[in-house]
């Protein structure tokens, strides 16, 4: 199955690259950007072949390095939103005592579905902003209390 493609350079291109989801991307992100308003937005243009991570271009939120298993430095948001073909998917790269942020908010969030640290959605009217607003300031509040927070990102590729 080939992977969606979003062709962008910019948050604005990627806003725009599907005009009837960019209203959904752009309250997630006021979303986003209010309940963690320290983590800073970016396009995140995927990990080359070869290396650990994802491939897919996605809106970041506060860019942070780790080193893989191969000591490879990695770049990767806290919090990444990205267009899939039929959905939009959030992951979230911390952890709460060594589970993923995610777990304790599985089936409160509205969502379509829900993985390893990320969940799915068709529009963000069906999810409740309540829940994910607490859960977007929690990954902050993660994320700022240091590295034991941070997932073990090699088993994403």
């Amino acid at each position: 199955v080939p992977m969606f493609k979003v062709d962008a350079d910019s948050i604005k291109s990627y806003f725009d690259f599907d005009p009837r989801r960019k209203p959904d991307l752009e309250k997630l992100d006021a979303l986003i950007r209010t309940s963690a308003p320290r983590l800073a937005p970016y396009l995140h243009a995927g990990t080359p072949a070869g290396e650990p991570g994802m491939r897919f271009k996605m809106i970041g939120y506060g860019p942070f390095e780790y080193a893989s298993r191969t000591g490879k430095r990695v770049q990767w948001p806290v919090i990444g939103v990205a267009l899939q073909k039929n959905y939009i998917s959030v992951y979230f790269a911390v952890t709460r005592m060594g589970q993923p942020v995610t777990d304790a908010y599985a089936g409160r969030l509205g969502e379509l579905r829900a993985g390893k640290g990320n969940f799915s959605f068709n529009r963000v009217d069906e999810l409740d902003t309540d829940s994910l607003s607490r859960l977007i300031s929690e990954t902050q509040y993660l994320y700022e209390e240091g590295p034991h927070s941070l997932g073990n990102f090699d088993r994403i590729h």
